[in-house]
């Protein structure tokens, strides 16, 4: 502990390393909604969030388990579920312009956080960012996974191990792009 001079104990979550109060403040300044995206490995969660003075006040919440619902039984933590769950949370939220926070995510181009960007993007909703961060269409419709898979099936003992979750769940890596279009169409219809 300090023994001389003025000693400034800063706010807990600062301490502790959860919240960027620089950003933050710019936030709240802007008076738009915040699209808070929150990745895990097997899942991601996407909120609509205002600022109230009393605290933050979450409007609305997609996580990617809601995926299911609609048919898609594939990894809800890939590049083509964010995709999906930013289209899902486009399609349902009121609000017609947001602004992104990633949180403490380092911003790397191309990630599922983009992934959720464009999906809320192509769901109609104003959102300010660069087109460069966004991930390819090959990439967001899954047809680098099928690709793999197909690369993958000469070598049984590698292709069973890298896809044991889909092999468990009867599912063919190959066909995960038919799977998405399918579930990206349910979507866009239910708006």
């Amino acid at each position: 502990m300090a023994t001389k001079g003025i000693y400034t104990v800063h706010h807990r979550r600062k301490r502790e390393g959860r919240t960027n109060y620089r950003k933050r403040i710019s936030y709240i300044k802007s008076k738009i909604p915040r699209l808070v995206v929150r990745r895990f490995n097997k899942n991601i969660i996407a909120q609509v969030v205002d600022f109230l003075p009393i605290g933050d006040k979450i409007s609305l919440t997609v996580h990617s388990s809601e995926l299911k619902k609609i048919g898609w039984n594939y990894n809800t933590g890939n590049l083509p579920s964010a995709y999906l769950v930013g289209l899902l949370l486009g399609t349902k939220s009121e609000s017609k312009k947001m602004i992104l926070d990633m949180g403490l995510h380092t911003p790397i181009n191309g990630s599922r956080i983009f992934a959720v960007l464009k999906g809320v993007i192509d769901a109609g909703i104003e959102v300010p960012h660069s087109p460069e961060k966004l991930p390819s269409d090959e990439r967001i419709n899954g047809s680098h996974i099928s690709k793999y898979a197909a690369s993958l099936k000469e070598n049984k003992e590698r292709y069973d191990k890298q896809f044991s979750n889909y092999i468990k769940n009867n599912l063919d890596p190959q066909k995960i792009v038919e799977e998405f279009e399918n579930a990206k169409n349910k979507i866009l219809k239910s708006s």
